[in-house]
């Protein structure tokens, strides 16, 4: 009988390696909803009361259950993506919306002067659809004035499911904000509502205003409803300076395909957009629940994205140990010459070589304190056991001796 395979991921048969397996991550997204599904399954079976808020297949908009858990893809990098952490998150369009419901409240936070925002909204040509689901407009100005306090920001949060903002000022929000908004999964998402920029002849893009519109700051109803609802679609990547990122990318809610649509995408989206040397920067690709082990999804074969990252001949670790003695401070050089030393010596300069003959000393110095110490030791431990034979046998003959005294009386 045939071994079975032991294989985390499957390769693509054909093509480039460095791309999703379709197949692998199907059946990856659907192990994880079985398994997300039968641990819920389990917990309302051991609990003594009925969960009313649990999800159901008769559900129309099952986003707005609070019982369904979010689904996220963790893609870790050989080296670190950004130096900084960024407030501004990326943006990456999805096939499946995130925000789909018809429920979710917006609150839309604009420049100043917040009216021509309102006027947009409410303009006949702006969609119903979405301008219901348009709840709060405010301005930047009036934010600050308003939301002084923690518990107004706290009400604010509570009170709507997703935060837009201007572009223009979403890097003023976090001092206005504050860590209630920013430590939540609620950040403010940056829109653009600024009219399109047209390219002239001469190949300069200017803005396609006559003189007497120039205090017009927002776009066309339409061109902001367009922005508005590819920002509700899209997936947020906040990078962080590490080599780990996490996106969101469905809910337990969604079907198997519909997660393994949206992972295609995001991947896609990352490598193009914000992960340095794409595919060749990519350690591993997982799926996970907020409380699951992660799936493998795809691999890396090889642990570094350069080929200049690997010495392979003895040459180059000499120079590379020789610079760095070179470099370093005095533990680092005598680290790299203790190195160095088993090679070849014509590798080392003369200065080197007289450093580690220094180290050399050192060493057969200490092993000649430490045998001087151990042999001291040593004499001392019989000297002792010596005085105990002698302490024994005097204490023998004095028993003998009032024994001998007492037969005697």
């Amino acid at each position: 009988m045939a071994p079975e395979s032991k294989a985390l991921t499957t390769r693509v048969t054909s093509g480039s390696p460095y791309q999703l397996d379709q197949s692998q991550t199907l059946k990856a997204s659907s192990a994880l909803l079985k398994h997300i599904s039968s641990e819920s399954d389990r917990k309302a079976a051991a609990s003594s009361t009925k969960n009313l808020l649990k999800a159901t297949t008769d559900t129309s908009d099952q986003n707005d259950v609070l019982d369904v858990e979010p689904v996220w893809l963790s893609l870790t990098t050989k080296k670190h993506i950004v130096d900084k952490r960024r407030l501004k998150p990326g943006k990456i369009p999805l096939p499946h919306s995130l925000n789909q419901s018809s429920t979710t409240t917006v609150c839309l936070i604009s420049c100043d002067p917040q009216r021509q925002v309102k006027d947009t909204i409410a303009h006949p040509s702006f969609p119903t659809a979405l301008s219901s689901r348009i709840t709060k407009v405010i301005g930047l100005s009036k934010l600050k004035a308003r939301y002084r306090s923690f518990e107004s920001r706290r009400q604010l949060l509570n009170d709507h499911d997703v935060f837009l903002a201007d572009d223009r000022v979403i890097t003023m929000l976090p001092k206005v904000l504050g860590k209630i908004f920013y430590q939540s999964p609620k950040k403010p998402i940056p829109v653009s509502l600024e009219p399109y920029r047209q390219i002239t002849t001469s190949g300069k893009r200017v803005t396609p205003k006559a003189a007497a519109e120039q205090t017009k700051t927002v776009a066309p109803p339409l061109q902001v409803a367009k922005e508005i609802e590819k920002t509700i679609n899209c997936a947020l990547v906040h990078l962080s300076p590490s080599n780990n990122t996490s996106v969101r990318v469905g809910y337990s809610s969604f079907t198997a395909q519909q997660i393994a649509d949206n992972v295609e995408a995001v991947v896609v989206g990352l490598v193009e957009k914000f992960i340095p040397q794409g595919w060749r920067n990519i350690r591993a690709v997982n799926i996970k629940g907020p409380n699951t082990m992660a799936l493998p999804i795809w691999l890396a074969d090889e642990l570094w994205a350069d080929e200049a990252d690997i010495l392979e001949k003895e040459e180059e670790r000499a120079k590379g140990l020789t610079s760095m003695a070179k470099q370093g401070g005095k533990k680092r050089k005598e680290r790299a010459l203790d190195m160095a030393a088993d090679g070849d010596e014509e590798r080392v300069s003369k200065r080197e070589r007289g450093e580690e003959a220094t180290n050399g000393e050192r060493k057969k110095k200490r092993r000649a304190e430490d045998t001087d110490l151990s042999n001291e030791m040593r004499e001392r431990r019989e000297k002792l056991r010596e005085q105990k034979k002698l302490d024994k046998a005097e204490i023998q003959g004095l028993e003998k001796e009032k024994k001998k005294s007492a037969i005697t009386a």
